[in-house]
């Protein structure tokens, strides 16, 4: 009997696993707009050129995040004017920006430290986060003046696929040993064997 009651913490353990690998398939997602994105200005005057603005601040993702499977979407309005990129925070060392954002450096300068987005994506960037720095980038097309755009973000949030096999692996074999603890197989096929 009391071997019985013991196995209600496995299985409790058990289900509260499963409870985890079902909520992380499903997922979570998030998504806000940011209606007053300016769009950089990228003179045809070769003296000024086409600056690309930058963050001032690293954004960090922690090595912790590595359990988890993040994506970013990122659409702007106005394409035609502007682009949106994702690059590490070492492209800070290169193309430093100033008080107002922008860097000396122009979209070609800046394309090696790219991890998502760019001049070459029209209108949305998809990037998968993973741990480190990064900065947001953003720049303009020939000819675009200063303006505002509407940008929307949407963040999905899951396990990564390492964690949720682990998960579901420890999900069954807890399962099992619950119901081995509060059922022995080998007393059930001793009943069969008596009868």
């Amino acid at each position: 009997m009391m071997v019985r009651l013991l196995s209600i913490l496995p299985g409790l353990m058990g289900v509260i696993c499963a409870i985890i690998v079902i909520v992380s398939l499903i997922g979570y997602e998030t998504e806000w707009s940011e209606p007053s994105t300016p769009v950089v200005p990228c003179s045809e005057d070769e003296e000024v050129g086409c600056r690309v603005g930058m963050t001032g601040e690293d954004t960090d993702v922690p090595s912790a995040f590595m359990l988890l499977d993040i994506e970013m979407e990122i659409k702007w309005s106005e394409p035609d004017r502007g682009w949106i990129g994702v690059v590490g925070a070492d492209a800070a060392k290169n193309c430093p920006p100033d008080s107002n954002g922008l860097t000396d450096c122009e979209a070609e300068d800046i394309a090696q430290f790219l991890v998502a987005g760019g001049p070459d994506k029209y209108g949305s960037l998809s990037w998968k986060v993973e741990p480190g720095g990064y900065r947001f980038v953003a720049g303009g097309h020939d000819g675009s003046g200063l303006d505002s755009q509407e940008v929307d973000v949407i963040v999905s949030v899951h396990l990564s696929d390492f964690v949720e096999i682990i998960l579901s692996a420890a999900t069954v074999l807890l399962l099992l040993g619950a119901g081995e603890m509060a059922f022995p197989v080998r007393n059930i096929l001793k009943r069969f064997r008596d009868e």
